[in-house]
């Protein structure tokens, strides 16, 4: 039975979801107090799942008391209050729920834009106040105006529909998207100065990013068009606020909206609050309640689905994979982890690795496989637990360089994965398997030697010279301990030979040596497989 946190009022379909699986355990904890990372952190140890939104954060101090946790599911799109460097080392996958509240940012941009044109909240504010302020606060109509948008990701895709329905003539930069690709949602891809240059309006859909910290400021502010209007419902990190203000006072930004602030809630003695041309909502960018429920519904089916079928979706530090994609890669998920443990046992010290795929497996997704190689090699060398998520880290961490080639052409078999250690000369450096029948995975050759073998259990793999009597003499000294051979496979290349040996049990140390003392013996060791 897994264990589950709820937290952040979290819509309760996100608890049905998962109770309804019969095999998770959830607890819902809404005390805001538990937000702080010191009394999480006193709370998590027994918890394998972590549900939020943005009001908790998750410290690495957090993360070092949750030994058993698994996966921390954000209901949204942010994961700035998340230590996902953290949560990768520790083996912790953390998935978001992207396009749940897509639709809902957008139409809050459209609001903000709409709200700003035409004083809307000044409006209501001052008749409340018992004035009318008509002649004040003339606005500006959007139609025939330029939009710029910074960012043409999903919510930027959805603001420009919308801005297109207005007759706006919608801009944007994004160096992650194609003119094509901005020309079917009829917008014109330019540069990010041409935006500053051309914009009456200014909308930023960027995520939080070293290169987004501040990068509306003064110098940026500086090259917009005089009288430019400026809405953010992104990331309150981006905007420079002092940068801003000056602007506003100056007359050269004509006005701002803001859904977003870099500390939340903000200091009420910030200037820029008190500003009359400044809008602000406290975050409802995706606050309606159609968003969420969706990212509740998305969080917590993504959440079973890596807990109970290891399926990973939305990951923010893994390849996510899809059930569909799972059940055609599974086999060779097996077989990577089984080569790289393989591999592990038989050398001495970490080199560079190379994993080529070749075949009908270079057509599949590869890189939760390289994930899986790592995982198995890797747990050799460290007392730490590897597992998918965290293997590349630790690789990094270990100065392991890891490359992955893809060759679609087809050798002798169908598909093929190899596994290359470079500069690697004690002993064999490199290892190939394929899977049969669509399950069956198999050892087709280790180092220069073909053979056939099947990865699983314990296995004796010895290298030998290749004369007669060697399988004879292995065979009798394995029955006088009382081992029985599963199954045992040779290869052979000019003088030399590979036996690789499945035994129902595991050999002890003087089995082992009385291998080792054997005629035309290189080498003996035991490796152990799932």
């Amino acid at each position: 039975m897994f264990k589950v946190m709820i937290r952040d009022s979290m819509s309760p379909v996100a608890r049905e979801i998962l109770e309804a699986t019969g095999q998770i355990e959830v607890v819902v904890d809404n005390d805001k107090t538990t937000n702080d990372p010191e009394r999480l952190a006193e709370i998590i140890g027994d918890f394998h799942g972590l549900a939020l939104r943005s009001g908790t954060r998750v410290t690495e101090a957090v993360l070092a008391r949750a030994p058993n946790l698994k996966v921390i599911g954000r209901a949204g799109i942010g994961v700035d209050n998340i230590d996902v460097a953290a949560a990768t080392r520790n083996g912790v996958v953390v998935m978001n729920a992207p396009g749940g509240n897509t639709v809902t940012t957008g139409e809050h941009a459209i609001a903000m834009l709409l709200a700003l044109a035409r004083n809307i909240p000044q409006g209501t504010a001052t008749l409340k106040e018992g004035r009318w302020e008509k002649k004040a606060l003339m606005g500006v109509e959007l139609t025939g105006k330029t939009l710029g948008i910074l960012g043409l990701g999903h919510i930027g895709r959805v603001v420009a529909s919308l801005a297109n329905g207005l007759r706006m003539k919608v801009i944007a930069a994004d160096p992650f998207v194609s003119a094509e690709a901005a020309q079917t949602l009829d917008v014109e891809l330019v540069t990010n100065e041409d935006l500053y240059a051309r914009a009456d309006f200014i909308t930023l859909h960027v995520p939080r990013l070293k290169e987004t910290v501040n990068m509306i400021n003064a110098d940026a502010l500086a090259k917009m068009k005089p009288g430019v209007r400026l809405v953010n419902c992104s990331r309150g990190e981006v905007v420079k606020l002092d940068d801003l203000y000056e602007a506003l006072e100056s007359g050269h930004v004509a006005g701002a909206a803001l859904d977003v602030l870099p500390t939340e809630p903000p200091d009420p003695a910030l200037p820029l609050l008190q500003h009359p041309r400044v809008v602000f909502t406290p975050h409802l960018g995706a606050s309606t309640g159609e968003a969420q429920v969706k990212v509740a519904e998305m969080i917590a089916n993504q959440m079973a689905s890596y807990l109970l079928q290891d399926v990973i979706v939305h990951a923010v530090n893994f390849p996510s994979v899809s059930r569909e994609v799972m059940a055609q890669i599974k086999p060779w998920l097996d077989l990577a982890e089984k080569m790289g443990a393989l591999m592990g046992q038989m050398v001495s010290g970490i080199h560079n690795i190379t994993m080529t795929f070749s075949g009908d497996v270079a057509e599949l997704e590869t890189r939760p496989l390289t994930h899986a190689a790592l995982k198995g090699f890797l747990g050799v060398f460290t007392d730490k637990p590897v597992n998918f998520v965290n293997a590349r880290a630790i690789a990094t961490a270990k100065g392991i360089k890891v490359k992955e080639t893809l060759n679609k052409d087809r050798s002798s078999y169908t598909g093929t994965i190899r596994m290359h250690l470079e500069d690697y000369d004690e002993g064999p450096n490199e290892i190939w398997g394929t899977i049969f029948g669509d399950k069956y995975p198999r050892i087709v050759r280790f180092g220069k030697i073909y053979m056939d073998a099947i990865p699983e259990g314990s296995m004796i793999i010895i290298q030998n010279i290749d004369k007669p009597g060697v399988i004879g003499n292995v065979g009798t000294t394995l029955g006088k301990h009382d081992i029985n051979i599963g199954r045992f496979q040779l290869g052979r290349l000019g003088d030399r030979a590979v036996c690789m040996v499945n035994i129902d049990a595991p050999a002890d140390d003087s089995t082992i040596e009385d291998i080792r003392a054997l005629p035309n013996m290189v080498s003996v060791k035991q490796v152990h497989l799932k």
